[in-house]
């Protein structure tokens, strides 16, 4: 049986006391009553209550103090101010304080009842966010303790594998096989350097990353971005378009994980733009910034589902007929992006495509490019 919802009245006036209790005795609900602030201290110390009203014109301790307290006890306790002297200035002096909501005096018994059952609710949303977030706290752990063990351990198995068998058979392979084991060398690479780059982001102090970094051409990032990306959009018979606005300045980085980032977004236009279509990315500079747009005409995002796009583990599906990821990537890009001091920001439509823009603070006291031309270059 579900426990009942706990509601402390703290108030000097005695018959605002038993007027509250009268009306919501009644509800299932635990009740405690204090005539000051004192006492209404020492009933939330003890009881923890899901709902604490709070007269504001009290003898000693005051209601703004009683409010402070409570939200120092537990800031996850809501509070009402419920008071005879109601002007604006209080109400916003009193939401300043933490109160949830605000209760003039005199009230009818319905005003008091939908109140208290809108703070149980406002109580129960934040008890169930601080869930969610343990939750994705423990997925976080969990993702690097299975990347480190499922991924890494494995492709380092495969790698040295490869380096021994490489050693005992090279003198007969032809030119053709030692091309193709380089590649599979060189990919194997790549996977070790990405599964790295993943436990970095996730368990490291992110202060650790910055040790590392150093001036950053960001066009030739893009550059090589684009490249990487490459195979995956010929497949797509996919235009990559490229437009570089020089002069742009250095960033000041480190180059592995911002080619990273970029490279994860421009999969994702390529992923879920239809075939036969064009993805644009544009690098330019405005007023300090380094700024890289990568705009598709794909599928697009949900409205309702865009403020959630960079949270761990969710993945948006809106085609069937695309291939549904694990959703770490642009959680992974964001992360990179803000331990540069970036914004990674998404505008998009449902059915009409995305704009990802990533904005970096670039190295204003170095020296412009030589090179002041537009570059505009198409990949295919």
């Amino acid at each position: 049986m579900d426990r009942a919802n706990k509601v402390l009245i703290i108030d000097d006036e005695e018959i605002v006391i038993e007027s509250c209790m009268e009306i919501l005795l009644s509800e299932n609900y635990q009740l405690f009553t204090a005539k000051n602030g004192e006492m209404g201290l020492e009933l939330v110390k003890e009881n923890l209550p899901d709902v604490v009203f709070v007269d504001l014109k009290m003898p000693g301790i005051s209601g703004i103090e009683v409010l402070e307290k409570i939200h120092a006890l537990d800031p996850k306790i809501v509070t009402v101010v419920i008071t005879g002297y109601a002007t604006v200035d209080s109400a916003v002096e009193a939401m300043k304080h933490n109160a949830y909501d605000f209760l003039p005096k005199p009230f009818t018994p319905d005003e008091l009842r939908m109140l208290t059952k809108r703070c149980l609710e406002r109580r129960r949303l934040i008890l169930e966010t601080q869930a969610l977030r343990r939750e994705k706290e423990l997925l976080r752990e969990n993702f690097a303790a299975i990347v480190s063990h499922e991924l890494k351990s494995p492709l380092g198995a495969v790698q040295q594998n490869l380096y021994f068998l490489l050693d005992e058979i090279t003198d007969k392979l032809n030119d053709e096989q030692k091309d193709r084991f380089q590649r599979i060398k060189i990919r194997i690479s790549d996977l070790l350097g990405l599964v790295n780059t993943w436990l970095k982001v996730y368990t490291t102090d992110l202060d650790t990353i910055s040790e590392n970094f150093k001036p950053v051409d960001i066009s030739l990032l893009v550059s090589n971005a684009v490249e990487s990306a490459q195979p995956y959009a010929i497949r797509k018979a996919i235009d990559i378009d490229v437009e570089i606005l020089e002069p742009i300045h250095s960033v000041f980085g480190d180059a592995g994980t911002l080619s990273e980032a970029i490279v994860n977004i421009l999969n994702n236009a390529v992923k879920y733009s239809h075939g036969e279509s064009n993805v644009y990315v544009k690098v330019h500079e405005i007023e300090g910034d380094a700024i890289i747009e990568i705009i598709d005409s794909g599928v697009g995002i949900d409205e309702e589902d865009i403020p959630l796009i960079f949270d761990s583990f969710y993945s948006v599906q809106t085609d069937p007929s695309i291939e549904k990821g694990v959703g770490i990537g642009l959680t992974i890009s964001k992360r990179i992006i803000e331990i540069h001091n970036g914004i990674l920001s998404v505008q998009s439509e449902l059915g009409k495509g995305s704009k990802f823009l990533i904005k970096l603070p670039v190295l204003i006291n170095q020296a412009s490019p030589v090179s002041d031309s537009s570059i505009i270059t198409n990949n295919k």
